[in-house]
């Protein structure tokens, strides 16, 4: 009978600890008494300016339950949100809005203490909690803002410059932005605080406007307007016919080269993907390399007269907009955006500016093509050459040899595709071949910003 009883009380323990042991593994496995705290997270650059909101989210697995928010200074505490839920929230996202009297606290620093409870079985029931605290340093001043110089005007398809004062201890962001959403980087010039920028009108936009804008950490705001005079310029529309000759000659023999007309037989669709697909993929190409501007010191910008090869004739204009068409309908469009320059076949081209080579090789439409940075973000382009002499990361001088005229590429006959960019954008050559348009708007304005400055 003992060894009956001890046997039964063996079996009844062992359902004991088995029942335990599943009960545990349940609450241990559940998710109703998940074990992981809220997860608190604020998309702060750690300033606050008292006037934009704070972005704040919890996450949770189980769902909160509660939360709560205070803003913590020297002398006060002050609860800006406390909310519970019936319903659990696995996420939550929350604007903090700073109190009606913040913006005329005096204190340099505050605290945002954040507090969440979920609703996880856990913990006796309680839950999991987290805290995490946000210390910001207050700052209300919008950065200083003004312009000191600039050229009197800008034409459409042209070039202007501006120098200007920005100043913020906590300077984040710092542009000059157009109406047709280009961003203009600024150069550190001449001594701190102070900027110096070319800016150009794109051709292909109706009008132009340009504001200098600042942003600190704590995103306060500031935009001054560049005070520009605008002036209209009319360029060419050239109905071009295209024949059969053309499209079996030159186009058939594009079409072998890029892999985009690869398996394309119609001789029309070749001319549309090599004069526009191909084209946006050259030109995406050049405006990417000279996009760039150095964030150097600069004291000064001296350039010259640009006539890259001697003794040529014009012989394509800038800004000229083609229309094609074949049997009277039209079929593409593009602009022709640098000056077309001829003289004897392959004859040498020399720069009149030194700078940087940032691109030397083979680019689809324009053919051997070197570019050179000349600084502030200019550059000169020069395609369709029969060979290039130069090599990317080499410095040329001025009147250095850096390559030939010549066909290659989407080029009828030998001559000299000459670009000139401002920050990824083509700019009319005929302004930075002219001497006096040089010396008002870019010598002049330097030489009365030095002024201007070393009177502060």
């Amino acid at each position: 009978m003992r060894r009956g009883r001890e046997k039964g009380s063996s079996v009844l323990l062992l359902s004991i600890f088995a029942a335990v042991v599943g009960i545990g593994l349940y609450i241990y496995n559940s998710k109703m008494f998940e074990r992981e705290a809220p997860v608190i997270s604020m998309q702060n650059s750690g300033y606050w300016n008292l006037k934009t909101p704070l972005d704040m989210t919890i996450d949770d697995v189980t769902g909160l339950k509660s939360y709560k928010v205070t803003l913590v200074t020297k002398s006060q505490e002050s609860v800006l949100y406390h909310e519970q839920f019936l319903t659990p929230k696995q996420s939550l996202n929350v604007k903090i809005e700073p109190p009606k009297s913040a913006y005329a606290m005096s204190e340099d620093e505050i605290k945002i203490v954040v507090e969440a409870s979920d609703a996880s079985k856990w913990n006796f029931l309680n839950g999991n909690s987290a805290i995490s605290e946000f210390k910001l340093k207050i700052d209300k001043k919008r950065p200083l803002l003004n312009t000191i110089a600039n050229s009197y005007k800008i034409k459409k398809g042209g070039a202007a410059l501006v120098i200007f004062n920005a100043e913020d201890e906590n300077l984040k962001e710092l542009y000059i932005q157009t109406n047709f959403d280009k961003k203009f980087l600024a150069q550190p010039f001449y001594k701190k605080g102070y900027y110096i920028s070319l800016l150009a009108w794109p051709v292909t936009e109706s009008t132009f406007k340009a504001t200098i804008f600042a942003k600190d950490s704590a995103d306060n705001i500031s935009r001054v307007n560049v005070p520009l005079f605008l002036k209209e310029a009319n360029y060419k529309v050239s109905n071009i016919k295209i024949s059969d000759n053309f499209l079996k000659g030159k186009i058939a023999e594009l079409a072998e080269e890029f892999k985009e007309t690869q398996g394309v037989s119609d001789s029309i669709k070749q001319f549309k993907i090599i004069n526009e697909d191909v084209r946006v993929k050259n030109e995406d190409l050049i405006h990417e390399i000279t996009s760039k501007v150095s964030d150097e010191m600069i004291d000064d910008f001296k350039i010259n007269k640009m006539y890259p090869l001697k003794n040529a004739a014009v012989v394509a204009h800038f800004g000229d907009h083609r229309l094609y068409s074949y049997n009277e309908e039209k079929i593409s469009e593009s602009y022709h955006l640098g000056l077309d320059l001829a003289s004897n076949a392959m004859a040498e081209i020399k720069p009149q500016n030194g700078g940087d080579v940032v691109f030397s090789g083979y680019n689809g439409l324009y053919g051997n093509m070197p570019i050179v940075s000349h600084g502030l973000g200019l550059y000169t382009l020069y395609g369709h050459c029969s060979s290039v002499s130069v090599n990317v990361d080499e410095k040329i001088n001025r009147g250095s040899h850096i390559a030939n005229t010549g066909k290659s590429g989407y080029a009828m006959g030998d001559h000299l595709h000459f670009g000139i960019l401002i920050q990824g954008i083509e700019v009319r050559p005929a302004e930075w071949m002219d001497d006096t348009w040089i010396k008002l708007n870019v010598n002049d304005v330097i030489d009365s910003a030095k002024s201007i400055i070393d009177k502060k």
